[in-house]
């Protein structure tokens, strides 16, 4: 049964249904629904055979061992073009999560970064990093950057001297390149990217890091130092050595995380867990990267050498930094990868995308996308490769075509479009100060009365769910960063503040800083913001939209950040609250292109739990909340003043809130 012929059933059933009958017309609605659904996937399976067959036609593959300046061989994949009569720019990816399929006659069933540039032929390249499947070496997270003349001598070995390793012998032994290499990731493997920026080989002509990671403290694995407890499922995989294998290493390291996930419900399960040191005693007693991260609790050196952003420098070809605007894992590296690249490399040809995806979406498509219920246009994937990346790579590394790209090319998440800047953060939009008010009013640009205070009390025992609805145990969960969030409003634990109907279109964009005036009961607590855009009553479902939610009213999270209260005044030293004392808080919600429509309410959320996302602060501070006990967890109340402010689209170049210790001193 072929999609052509899904489709025309489907477009007869719904053409001749009995007109104004509602219930035909919701069978319809389903009708097209599942038959969107099956359309889709059959259209996808039709699309990787196509580009599975594609491949065996037209590439050959060679497995090889690249030597390394320090005598360790990482392994490598070559598919090379089998038309030898010209030649072909090099475009590589190097990756902790396996180059496979391995072994002779073993294919993928898709190369590089999209179907296009696979098609517009290149000498594909996948590379095991160190330590990692089928190479050798010893493994380390985020390895650290040794900065230095290239080529760096044999013990200085880094991502970004292998990576010239890997190029150099790669120009010596494959035949028919044009000695052109550009190189793409995504997440991790767009960190391995952004680590060959410096110091990078002379004929890494093109880079693209997609939802590359810039630091583990910031993201990923933590979020303004504050423990994303949903990451726990990945440690088994960042956290054990292997030999060189073929075969998955983590697989049995997941039983004992699965020994205590008896339930369904991830909320549940992480209040029976309890304190993180269970975690240690129980589940993860000899993972090391989780040892690690137990020991340094602050960002001490041993986080702070493994940022990349101190090293962006002496950058001189072209980069293209991708991410989503709801990427619940890597929102902070490409807008601030972007940003160090710009501010340090005034030659470099530097470009930042941000659609409405969340982590990797513009790697496929699916014919429309959406985050959780929240739709924002057909084929947004398809345009990205087609009309950003490709011509991206084929002009840099082929010569081929005219390159128009904006220095930031950015999606209005409010009313999906497309928007092109000249420069990023963006000048020609008004900055906006939002200030809270008696009767949970939200002020736009108004003074607010900073004596009155508005308070709530924390309890750990109770946290705030990050999700409206029931989930079970996840692992970096996504459809979350568009959820209504009525549910917490209606929490006695949440601060909510929004504005009236708003009489005209607004546009936010920019960076968002928090700037909050706190007092505790306690000695310790974490502070959740979240900006929200608030549905008229005339709200319509879309395509993206189940039955049982009800779009009028819909609070769509736009933007959050989470921090964590003991690192205000520095991530490395941390210091406790003095109970009733009255300080500062502050720290970047990250970037916002967002339109605010006419009708809409702007709203803002402030709590202090909100889990099992993010892991819980016992609100009493202790050295190492790793290593807190169960009785150290305790309610707290928050008090948060009417001098609080956040601005958003102001120039925070000069001002961002965080530490120097953060971008290098």
């Amino acid at each position: 049964m072929g999609a052509n012929y899904i489709s025309t059933l489907i477009h007869g059933l719904c053409q001749h249904r009995p007109s104004g009958k509602r219930g035909y017309d919701r069978i319809c609605f389903r009708t097209l629904l599942l038959g969107a659904i099956f359309l889709a996937l059959t259209n996808a399976a039709d699309a990787q055979d196509q580009d599975s067959i594609f491949i065996r036609q037209h590439y050959e593959k060679m497995e090889y061992k690249i030597p390394m300046r320090d005598g360790i061989h990482l392994h490598t994949t070559v598919y090379s073009p089998k038309d030898k009569s010209k030649k072909y720019p090099i475009l590589m990816q190097r990756t902790p999560y396996s180059s496979r399929p391995y072994g002779e006659g073993q294919m993928r069933n898709r190369i590089g970064p999209s179907p296009y540039l696979m098609r517009d032929m290149y000498i594909v390249v996948y590379q095991d990093v160190r330590g990692r499947w089928m190479s050798e070496g010893d493994y380390d997270n985020m390895r650290p950057h040794v900065p230095g003349n290239k080529p760096k001598n044999k013990k200085d070995i880094d991502e970004s001297s292998d990576t010239f390793d890997t190029i150099e012998w790669l120009l010596k032994n494959i035949d028919n390149h044009n000695g052109k290499v550009g190189q793409w990731g995504i997440s991790y493997p767009g960190f391995y990217t952004a680590a060959a920026l410096p110091e990078a080989h002379p004929a890494l002509t093109a880079s693209s890091p997609q939802a590359p990671i810039a630091d583990f403290f910031f993201d990923d694995f933590h979020h303004m130092g504050a423990f994303l407890q949903s990451y726990l499922a990945a440690y088994p995989v960042f956290g054990h050595q292997s030999e060189p294998t073929a075969e998955s290493w983590y697989n049995d390291k997941w039983d004992a995380l699965r020994k205590y996930a008896n339930t369904r419900d991830g909320y549940t399960y992480g209040l029976e867990l309890g304190p993180l040191k269970n975690v240690t005693e129980k589940i993860f007693p000899d993972n090391f990267f989780w040892q690690q991260t137990v020991e340094h609790p602050n960002y001490d050196e041993f986080w702070q050498k493994r940022s990349i952003l101190p090293h962006l420098s002496g950058i001189d070809h072209a980069v293209m930094t991708v991410g989503g605007w709801f990427d619940a894992e890597d929102l902070y590296g490409p807008l601030n990868i972007y940003k160090t690249v710009e501010k340090n490399n005034p030659k470099a040809r530097n470009t930042i995308v941000m659609g409405p995806w969340s982590h990797g979406d513009w790697a496929g498509e699916r014919g429309y996308q959406a985050v959780n219920h929240i739709y924002f246009g057909d084929s947004i994937s398809t345009f990205y490769q087609r009309n950003i990346e490709r011509p991206f790579f084929n002009y840099h590394l082929k010569g081929e075509g005219s390159l128009d790209l904006p220095e930031a090319w950015m999606f209005d998440t409010g009313i999906n479009e497309w928007k092109k800047f000249d420069v990023w953060p963006p000048q020609n939009i008004d900055p906006v100060k939002l200030r809270f008010a008696e009767g949970g009013r939200l002020l736009i640009n108004e003074e607010a009365d900073t004596e009155v205070a508005f308070s709530y009390v924390s309890d750990p025992a109770k946290p705030v769910p990050y999700v409206s609805e029931t989930q079970g145990v996840t692992f970096t969960p996504r459809r979350f960063m568009t959820d209504d969030q009525r549910h917490a409003s209606k929490r006695p634990d949440v601060l909510t503040f929004q504005t009236g109907p708003l009489k005209e279109d607004i546009t936010l964009a920019g960076e968002i800083v928090a700037r909050l005036k706190v007092a505790l009961s306690s000695t310790d607590a974490d502070f959740i913001v979240k900006l929200i855009d608030v549905n008229g009553p005339d709200a319509q479902s879309t395509r993206a939209t189940p039955d049982h939610v009800l779009m009028p009213g819909y609070q769509q999270l736009v933007r959050h950040e989470v921090f964590r209260g003991r690192f205000r005044n520095s991530f490395a030293e941390p210091e406790p609250f003095k109970p009733g004392e009255i300080e500062e808080v502050n720290f970047p919600l990250q970037d916002i292109l967002h339109t605010f429509k006419k009708g809409h309410r702007i709203m803002i959320q402030i709590h202090s739990t909100w889990f099992p996302y993010i892991d819980r602060n016992p609100q009493k501070y202790v050295d190492n909340i790793y290593k807190a006990e169960a009785e150290d967890f305790i309610k707290a109340e928050i008090r948060v003043y009417g001098s609080s402010v956040i601005e958003i689209g102001e120039d925070q170049s000069m001002n961002i809130p965080i530490p120097l210790e953060v971008y290098g001193k």
